[in-house]
């Protein structure tokens, strides 16, 4: 039977979000939402309090009865009994406490290390730390930074099935001796997924029992060139449930009112991500975009890999956001006058008050600047991890994740990727759609055909967790009733002269027609809606590629947005003038033309130069 009303809450690390459907005329519809601060620490040290009020708020704003308030402890009505009354699912993910926090162990960095570091990432994880055999830590330092750190699960793998034992067993060793301890529950034993080499699974057993709670999975790399992390990363899931949320303040009790397993948050939202992937069959990128993390997702030829930057986020992480980018590479988005001192005052008052908002536009201006240079950085990330499976790798640094990588190295080609979705409080809540639009254009420069999306609302995760269970529901209120089409953008590979011809670009929708001819520099906006499909032909010049090669006459079916359908000019990758003025000069047009900013700053931007 088809359910009536869904409740769906998200237990953050500050707040508690609960999420309200229903069938509405035959249609699914969010109804209403609550937020109530998160009670996991003290006095209260019940996080079923912060979800009560959640939910209590809902209830006020609708009529709708969803808790037994005769009960003292919280109890959610199940099912739908009719007259406003009760619900028929009730679904949860949590982020509290940090998230699910793991360390990695493999055998060779490049090789085991980085297939257990995206089995870790898909299950929603904040990875601590990876160790491996040839990382260039000596084992002393290996021991000292096992036992600083506290975990909620270590990942340990190495080594193809029936080879090499020795590796394997001396990561095993380092571990048993280092002996972290978990970060939530003194009294219990922290569980460690063993992943590697079958031949090894009870000497490891049998080195870790005393102290850890060894869970055995398939090997993550069977085969040097398979990679199988799926049984490994639906081992961290239980684990985070079974174990780690076990021992925080009150989800026993919340764990025993869902109709399917709390997930964790980013978990939720990378699986809202895949879901859509999936059931659209198309090829997707996302973003989370949040104050602390940036968490990038991808669902690419059937293959689905989450990276989180931990250290990149729009406030309590901006600072780090400037160190790694660098100052050029944030100033090289603003269009007006401003040095490195003023951008560092302007970055150090966000790192001591990292929840203020801008108050004037050109604030706003340089957030946006950090956004694109923060997804930038994460995809950078990602890409680093989205590579096809070698046995022999060049050698690499930690510090090689934030260098350009080259389109050979990963294989996620752009001209394929045919949705980008966007989500977090900086681009949910951009003042117009058009800035949201720009900033991940510029972040991650689409090639071809891509349409461009942002969650509206933060729904992502509550989604995600549903999917699990009614993935067609999901699905239809994450499209109607979540998702804002801002519009398509349609961009080419190549460079020239600014000014010289990119192509000309025949469209045609009901019964109109126009031809335009995009040059080198520049941004063509066509504001058409959503609902109206577009026949579009493009005639490149000979040094420019929109898909079907350099020169080559490519056309397409596609619809509009919010924003429209944006002809972007600026080749792949963007160029951007060195000379200071006609960088600034091309920056006004840009967002003269997509509307970015009030025509007033414009146009006292364009006197200033």
């Amino acid at each position: 039977m088809e359910p009536s009303y869904i409740l769906a809450t998200d237990v953050g690390s500050t707040t508690t979000k609960a999420r309200f459907f229903g069938k509405v005329d035959g249609r699914w519809r969010f109804i209403a939402s609550g937020e109530a601060p998160t009670t996991v620490e003290k006095p209260v040290e019940d996080v079923t309090m912060g979800v009560r009020n959640a939910i209590r708020e809902v209830e006020e704003l609708t009529g709708h009865m969803i808790m037994d308030n005769a009960k003292e402890e919280l109890s959610i009505l199940m099912p739908y009994k009719g007259d406003k009354v009760g619900v028929d699912i009730y679904v949860s993910t949590s982020s509290a406490g940090g998230g699910l926090q793991m360390l990695v162990q493999g055998v060779v960095k490049s090789i085991t290390a980085e297939s257990a570091q995206r089995a870790a990432l898909g299950a929603g994880a904040i990875v601590m730390d990876v160790l491996s055999v040839d990382d260039g830590r000596d084992d002393y330092y290996k021991i000292e930074t096992l036992r600083f750190l506290r975990p909620d699960i270590v990942l340990l793998a190495g080594g193809t099935d029936w080879g090499d034992k020795t590796h394997v067993l001396e990561m095993t060793e380092l571990l048993s001796k280092a002996r972290p301890r978990p970060r939530l529950g003194a009294e219990y034993r922290l569980p460690v997924v063993y992943a590697g080499n079958v031949a090894v699974r009870e000497d490891v057993k049998k080195m870790l029992k005393n102290d850890f709670e060894v869970i055995i999975t398939d090997n993550l790399r069977p085969k040097i060139e398979v990679e199988e992390v799926e049984q490994a990363r639906n081992a961290i899931l239980y684990l985070f449930m079974e174990h780690v949320m076990a021992h925080a303040p009150g989800y026993d009790k919340l764990k025993k009112l869902v109709s399917t397993s709390i997930m964790p948050t980013p978990a939720g939202e990378g699986m809202m991500i895949r879901t859509f992937s999936e059931m659209k069959r198309v090829n997707v990128i996302g973003v989370g975009l949040g104050g602390a993390t940036t968490n990038i997702y991808s669902n690419f030829e059937g293959r689905f890999l989450r990276t989180v930057s931990a250290n990149l986020g729009m406030s309590y992480s901006v600072g780090n956001v400037f160190k790694e980018a660098g100052a050029e590479n944030v100033l090289r988005w603003i269009p007006f006058e401003m040095d490195v001192k003023d951008l560092m005052e302007v970055v150090y008052n966000k790192m001591i008050r990292p929840t203020t908002i801008p108050i004037t536009v050109e604030d706003l201006v340089i957030e946006h600047s950090l956004a694109r240079e923060a997804i930038r950085l994460g995809f950078n990330h990602h890409k680093y991890l989205a590579r096809e499976l070698k046995g022999v790798k060049k050698e690499r640094t930690i510090s090689d994740i934030f260098e350009e990588v080259k389109p050979e190295d990963t294989y996620i080609e752009m001209f394929n990727v045919s949705h980008i979705i966007g989500t977090g409080g900086l681009l949910s809540r951009a003042p117009r759609r058009n800035q949201s639009m720009m900033i991940l254009t510029d972040a991650f420069q689409p090639r071809g055909f891509t349409s461009l999306l942002q969650d509206s609302v933060f729904m992502m995760p509550h989604l995600g967790v549903l999917s699990t269970i009614q993935k067609e529901i999901a699905l239809d209120i994450f499209e109607k009733e979540c998702l804002v089409y801002m519009g398509t953008v349609v961009a080419g590979v190549g460079t020239d002269k600014i000014g010289a011809k990119v192509a000309t670009i025949e469209l045609e929708w009901e019964d109109k027609k126009k031809t335009l001819d995009l040059s080198f520099g520049q941004i063509i906006r066509e504001p058409i809606p959503k609902e109206i499909n577009v026949k579009i032909r493009v005639n490149p010049s000979s040094n420019f590629d929109f898909g079907n090669g350099f020169g080559k006459s490519i056309e397409r079916t596609i619809s509009g947005g919010v924003v429209g359908v944006i002809f972007d000019g600026r080749g792949r990758p963007i160029y951007l003038p060195e000379d200071e003025k006609e960088r600034k000069k091309l920056l006004i047009s840009w967002y003269d033309s997509i509307n970015l900013y009030p025509e007033s700053k414009i146009e006292e931007w364009r006197k200033g130069l």
